[in-house]
């Protein structure tokens, strides 16, 4: 049937364009089939890129679409890295990208470096700790929100239990100072799972026969994990954090649903800021303008980061 269809195409096709594709080398097909996916993508990508930063030297407002477009130049990007409450809220950011890479990383190398011993119902545990990261964040946040509620909150009489303080004394998402932590719990019991994934992949993949070799050479278990395991994991865990750090650092929908950047600022992040500025105030060319500043920054970064990895990689 499918010949049949062939000979069909075959003979319907005009002889100029039969030769035409006769003649074509296999790489010049593959363009052709190819090229469409690609043009899609620079459309998609590219385009919104390029006017991004074309209105991030305008004073432009979506919200006043017929009013004239100005061309102010470098300004917008003067007033925000002189914006001392934009500085804070960096600060911010950074304090929640910090130790959520602390935590995960130490967590999940943990859980990968237990759950690689091949223990008795290992397999059953593994489920159980990936389950948080295959939740939806608004509904990690509604379900750690009502955790968080000092009146009936788990969380509140948990805290209580182990160290002996009133349950109603303090609220995680009501209070300035452990606001931040508060983000910083969950986002951690979120994605700590998918740390311990990416370290228990490089943990398997170690050869038996180096551990093998190494007992040989009467090496410690101590030893054989700094010189053995933690070398050979080292690239998997660095790309865990490459991962994870480019995720939070555009952290919106988890925080929106726990403390909605409160109280006060105190959980404000690039991110939400950037959405007010866009969708709350309007501030079109002013936002186009931060979003870039934001996307040079992760950009940067991550470059001098991927290059470090390399390095790893070539040891």
């Amino acid at each position: 049937m499918s010949g049949t269809t062939i000979d069909h195409v075959a003979r319907a096709t005009p002889p100029k364009v039969a030769r035409r594709i006769k003649g074509l080398s296999d790489r010049a097909i593959a363009w052709i089939f190819v090229a469409p996916t690609i043009f899609l993508l620079l459309a998609i990508n590219i385009f919104p890129l390029l006017w991004t930063i074309y209105l991030s030297f305008t004073n432009y407002r979506a919200n006043r679409p017929n009013a004239e477009v100005s061309w102010i130049g470098t300004r917008n990007y003067e007033r925000i890295l002189g914006d001392a409450d934009i500085w804070l809220t960096m600060q911010a950011t950074a304090h929640f990208l910090f130790w959520t890479l602390v935590l995960q990383v130490l967590i999940g190398f943990t859980l990968a470096w237990l759950i690689n011993q091949k223990f008795k119902g290992n397999d059953l545990w593994t489920t159980i700790i990936v389950l948080p990261m295959m939740l939806s964040p608004a509904v990690v946040g509604n379900f750690w929100t009502f955790l968080y509620q000092p009146q009936i909150g788990l969380f509140n009489y948990v805290v209580a239990f182990l160290t002996g303080a009133d349950p109603t004394s303090f609220s995680m998402i009501g209070d300035v100072s452990l606001a931040p932590w508060a983000i910083v719990i969950v986002d951690t019991w979120m994605w700590t799972p998918f740390v311990m994934l990416i370290c228990l992949a490089g943990l398997r993949s170690i050869p038996d026969s180096i551990y093998e070799a190494a007992e040989c050479d009467r090496a410690s278990k101590w030893r054989q994990f700094w010189t053995i395991t933690v070398p050979m994991v080292l690239p998997f865990l660095m790309l865990a954090v490459l991962f994870r750090g480019i995720e939070n650092f555009k952290m919106f929908d988890l925080v929106v649903q726990l403390t909605g950047g409160g109280p006060g600022n105190t959980t404000t992040l690039t991110s939400i800021d950037l959405k007010r500025e866009a969708f709350e105030k309007w501030r079109t060319g002013y936002s186009s303008a931060y979003a870039i500043i934001l996307f040079v920054t992760v950009f940067g970064l991550a470059s001098i980061y991927v290059k470090a990895l390399n390095k790893v990689k070539e040891r």
